[in-house]
């Protein structure tokens, strides 16, 4: 144990067996774990009486029922950036702790500036905690984003925590935003900037502070190379909210998906467009990611797909050609892998499709990335129609899962998805059978509904 002047005690504590060193180690020696062991801060225990009351506290707690508890405890704060706010289930709320991860240079800082911007205008006291730039270089970004409310946000910039929390307190906003997470470290303990240890005792401390106080506080935070947040797992359990924001810097399009959320959807999906200025709201989506669709093109296919409540529809490309070098290569982009070496062993097995031998890329245009199966089938149809060299009809939309015999099973809302290609002028679905069962016949006018059982009869629907 580490101890020193004005300094809270500190130990350094296996995270896998609960070991506990005079010092950090590598590697713990008890259970052989790697990189577990992080500094912690000593808590002394209170101590119980022999009647089982704690000894010296004296304290009386108030409960109450949950009838009394009010409502408006909890209020919320709409920003007015309405992709955000459908994100968050209507905007962040008072005393809740969100959690943004994403790629380096992706836009966090300037959507969370902007955000405290509209907050700000609505009459809200909004502070920005800053530990990656200097005051000077955050002024400098937000006269791009202009506008007279920006000015009234409040700007700290600093590394300490003790600093950060004193803020807090000093200006008593109502809405906080901390960039980043991984920069803001506690003088008690000895532990680098962006260790567990620090990012566990920031996160802990905030968050009390955040309750405390009512206080709608976003966290920043860096993510690794294999796409998550930076940091302890416990970090998404003790935050109310995890949003990701996700895009290709080469391309302009962004999506703000939330994956945790205590006090609205989860899976709830904003797009936003990088510009100039800043980022943009993009209302209809749909028709952004379908603009530039080419025309009777092979390989190229019209997919709807439901983030959280919102429908969209997507293209859904690939690219099937004979391999040149060696083994034939997978690549999957905006897909899962997997999912696709699925789909090419059920294309070959129960639809006769010979691709073992060809190279199979395939991608979804504008940088976007769906996970749910509903994409299967419109992924497998583009796969034969690039095989075939047969492109699919430009009036065509094309979803459900598939299954490892073939089959084409029913995905949820289905009637949410006909509505948004109806919208947008697409005049035949093919979809499983199962789900056409379950459209009324406002959500079937003036739409050509072709269901299908297996792959194999899908494939000839949209091929013919």
């Amino acid at each position: 144990m580490s101890r020193s002047k004005g300094k809270a005690q500190t130990a350094f504590v296996c995270q896998s067996c609960g070991a506990v060193f005079p010092r950090w180690l590598g590697r713990c020696s008890s259970c052989g774990e790697w990189s577990s062991v992080v500094e912690e801060r000593i808590v002394k225990p209170t101590t119980v009486s022999s009647r089982g009351s704690p000894q010296g506290g004296g304290r009386t707690l108030k409960l109450e029922r949950i009838a009394d508890v009010r409502a408006d405890d909890a209020r919320r704060y709409p920003t007015g950036i309405g992709e955000l706010d459908r994100a968050l289930g209507g905007g962040p709320v008072a005393g809740g702790v969100i959690l943004l991860g994403g790629d380096p240079g992706i836009g966090k800082s300037t959507l969370m500036m902007q955000a405290l911007a509209a907050l700000a205008h609505r009459g809200h006291r909004a502070l920005y905690l800053t530990g990656e730039e200097s005051a000077a270089q955050v002024a400098l970004r937000t006269r791009r984003i202009g506008g007279e409310a920006i000015e009234s946000v409040q700007l700290l910039a600093t590394n300490s925590l003790e600093d950060a929390e004193v803020a807090i307190m000093q200006v008593e906003p109502d809405v906080v935003v901390v960039d980043s997470i991984q920069t803001v470290r506690a003088e008690e303990l000895s532990s680098p900037m962006g260790s567990v240890g620090q990012l566990r005792e920031a996160t802990s401390r905030l968050i009390d502070l955040a309750k405390r106080r009512h206080i709608a506080m976003f966290l920043i935070g860096h993510i690794t190379k294999e796409g998550t947040i930076a940091g302890p797992k416990v970090l998404e359990h003790l935050v109310d909210t995890v949003l990701s924001f996700e895009g290709d810097r080469s391309h302009a399009f962004r999506l703000i998906r939330a994956s945790k959320n205590r006090f609205g959807p989860a899976q709830e999906v904003g797009v936003f467009e990088m510009v100039r200025e800043g980022l943009r709201e993009v209302p209809d989506p749909s028709a952004l990611f379908l603009a530039e669709r080419p025309r009777n093109a092979s390989g190229s296919v019209v997919s709807a797909t439901a983030e959280g409540t919102r429908p969209l529809l997507v293209e859904v490309q690939a690219l099937v050609a004979p391999a040149v070098y060696g083994s034939a290569r997978r690549v999957a982009s905006g897909f899962d892998q997997h999912r696709l070496a699925i789909l090419l062993a059920v294309l070959e097995r129960k639809c006769g499709l010979q691709i073992g031998d060809h190279d199979v890329f395939a991608s979804l245009a504008g940088g976007m990335r769906v996970d749910e199966r509903a994409v299967d089938l419109a992924l497998a149809v583009a796969i034969a129609s690039s095989f075939r060299n047969q492109p699919s009809p430009a009036d065509l939309v094309i979803f459900g899962e598939v299954g490892l015999a073939g089959e084409v099973r029913s995905v949820p809302r289905a009637s949410q998805r006909v509505l948004e290609a109806k919208k947008l002028g697409f005049s035949t679905i093919v979809m499983p059978l199962l789900s056409t069962e379950q459209l009324s016949d406002y959500e079937r006018d003036g739409v050509r509904i072709l269901p299908a059982r297996t792959l194999e009869e899908a494939i000839d629907l949209a091929l013919g």
